[in-house]
């Protein structure tokens, strides 16, 4: 079967990195925080105080997400501490789950009377989350207890929602359970549990007992039934997490017309509503995906749990159909969409990610600044919703899992890593120093052919072997010597389709997967006045504090002029740009900060 559990180790280099700082860093700084939060207290029921703060709908969700990090982390480290916390925290879910097996901290101490009587209460959501850490913790320990807390769960949910139909509603308000379930069902091998993710996903978008959220079928995924979908509609995180659960359930029960409904939508996505940096959901209103192209920079959306989310729709994807795009997008959103949520120090986070930042807008109406919604400007170590952090926690965890996909003889190099996997008698070991160089080197044994994504955003590259082209791989046939190939990895200029209006007349560089942008910090403050050349003459820096490089480009700067407006008479001055990668804005104080920036086209 298909799993998103293989044991990759990764061995070195920029993910290696970023996996050490999550390890050393940010898995600490999101347990202090939920302890300050009460998150952690919440799980201890019997302790828990009357003067505390009732435990919100999500809480449980933020900790299991947590949990199933620190297991992945434990898959290959041995950490005494994280696993004591580990153990605890499962200890009191086994004491405070009820006889019937259900579980939720929100409705346990507030509200037991009223379990799934509110379709957007996150129950089912929570219950995912929970199935999923159960999972990790299995495949990382062996061990079968949490598992069986977390079938003990599932099997009442199939009870009340498909034996007794005693529910107040049919499916749930923020999808999640439908992708857990097929990773139980993976596990155990109960087909009860695909069958349960089926039920939800068959009975989403045509059935008269789920209540649309906020009036509005379209924010819930609400407006059609799953295998008509042919456009991403609503809450992005909603709507990738039910993306998530239809792909695993296509290819789980072998259901062609789920699958194609994933490839409409997946096109729809790539094709108008991503930004150059793999974020998606550009509105505030309903954290939503809204209409083609409407892609603004400043006021852009963008959270981080939606980068995430499209990083594992995508990556499913690649390893359903086989075909390079997917591949592509999931690094688009692994090196700037996802990456872009966390301090470069691992410790403060962003929950929404915008593609431009000009603090005079942050003070222009102090009074509707909440209606223009400027996005914030600086990291914080906690939100009252934070189910970011912990997701940042499991997915720098999950990394090895993103890289290869093995199956009938064959592996899929999806991620370039230096890495290696051994599984079932299979070996392959990849040397690299991606994405600071395109040099990447293969050793397999045990396999007929490698497949070798040649990125989209490539315009060269060199293979020491014979190959021939198919979806996006470069296919060669393995004898078990070393496969060598060079991508050539170089700034280059980016432009936008003409229909995005907010970047027309703009450019962006990338280097690579990364997305570059200019700061304030190291140019002028008025970026708007910044113009970029076609010949960039790029001088590239290696910086330790980004752990990439940094780039410094030819442009032209617009002069200004006295009073409010002149007859037409523009005078550029030459100048030097300096970019940074696009993850690490934000980290050096509040800046002015330009993905797109003005084009002179000589």
């Amino acid at each position: 079967m298909i799993t998103d559990y293989r044991n990759v180790r990764i061995n070195g280099g920029f993910w290696k990195d970023m996996e050490q700082l999550n390890e050393k860093v940010t898995i600490e700084a999101v347990w202090n925080r939920f302890k300050e939060t009460g998150r952690i207290g919440a799980f201890d029921i019997g302790s828990y105080s009357e003067d505390e703060i009732k435990p919100h709908c999500y809480w449980d969700s933020d900790v299991f997400k947590w949990i199933e990090g620190a297991c992945r982390i434990l898959k290959n480290k041995n950490d005494e501490n994280l696993s004591k916390r580990v153990e605890w925290l499962i200890d009191k879910i086994q004491k405070n789950q009820g006889d019937d097996g259900y579980f939720n901290i929100h409705y346990t101490v507030s509200e037991d009377r009223n379990r799934f009587s509110n379709r957007n209460m996150h129950e089912l959501y929570c219950a995912g989350h929970m199935f999923e850490a159960a999972v990790a913790h299995y495949w990382a320990t062996g061990k079968d207890r949490f598992i069986n807390i977390a079938k003990k769960y599932a099997d009442y949910i199939e009870k009340v929602f498909v034996k007794e139909n005693s529910a107040a509603f049919m499916t749930p308000g923020h999808e999640e359970i439908e992708l857990a379930l097929v990773k139980l069902y993976r596990v155990t091998g109960e087909k009860r549990y695909l069958d349960l993710a089926l039920f939800f996903i068959n009975n989403r978008g045509c059935n008269d007992k789920d209540v649309c959220i906020a009036d509005e079928p379209t924010y819930g995924q609400d407006d059609v039934p799953p295998r008509e979908m042919k456009s991403a509609v609503g809450h992005a995180v909603r709507c990738l997490y039910l993306l998530c659960g239809m792909a695993d359930c296509a290819d789980a029960a072998d259901d062609s017309e789920l699958m194609q409904a994933c490839e409409r939508v997946f096109d729809d996505i790539a094709n108008y509503k991503m930004y150059v940096t793999g974020a998606v959901g550009s509105t505030n209103i309903g954290e939503a995906f809204t209409i083609k192209y409407d892609l603004p920079n400043e006021k852009a959306y963008a959270e981080t749990c939606a980068s995430i989310a499209l990083m594992m729709f995508a990556n499913r994807m690649a390893k359903y159909r086989k075909a390079a795009k997917y591949a592509d997008t999931a690094e688009r959103a692994m090196y700037n969409g996802m990456l872009s949520g966390m301090s470069l120090s691992g410790d403060a986070f962003f929950y929404e990610n915008p593609l431009e930042i000009n603090l005079a807008n942050q003070k222009k109406v102090p009074m509707f600044k909440e209606k223009d919604h400027y996005g914030i400007v600086k990291r914080v170590e906690i939100f009252e919703c934070s189910c970011c952090p912990p997701n940042l926690n499991r997915m720098l965890a999950a990394m090895g899992n993103y890289t290869y996909h093995i199956e009938n003889g064959e592996c899929y190099v999806n991620q370039y890593m230096d890495s290696s996997i051994e599984d079932d008698g299979i070996s392959v070991v990849q040397k690299t120093n991606y994405p600071y160089d395109g040099e990447i080197r293969i050793k397999a044994s045990g396999l007929e052919k490698v497949y070798l994504r040649i990125p989209g955003w490539c315009e060269n590259f060199d293979l020491n072997k014979a190959y021939a082209m198919k979806n996006g791989y470069a296919v060669v046939e393995n004898d078990g010597t070393e496969i060598v190939l060079n991508l050539e990895i170089k700034p280059v200029l980016i432009e936008a389709n003409p229909n995005v209006i907010a970047d027309s007349g703009k450019a962006a560089v990338m280097r690579g997967p990364i997305v570059y942008c200019a700061e304030s910090a190291d140019n002028i403050e008025n970026l708007h006045s910044l113009y970029l050349s076609k010949e960039l003459n790029a001088k590239e820096s290696y910086s330790e504090f980004f752990r990439a490089y940094t780039i410094e480009v030819d442009g032209y700067r617009l002069k200004g002029f006295d009073g409010l407006y002149q007859k037409l008479n523009r005078e550029y001055e030459k100048c030097r740009i300096k970019l940074i990668p696009y993850y690490g804005f934000a980290n050096r104080g509040e800046s002015n900060m330009s993905v797109w920036l003005n084009f002179k086209d000589e």
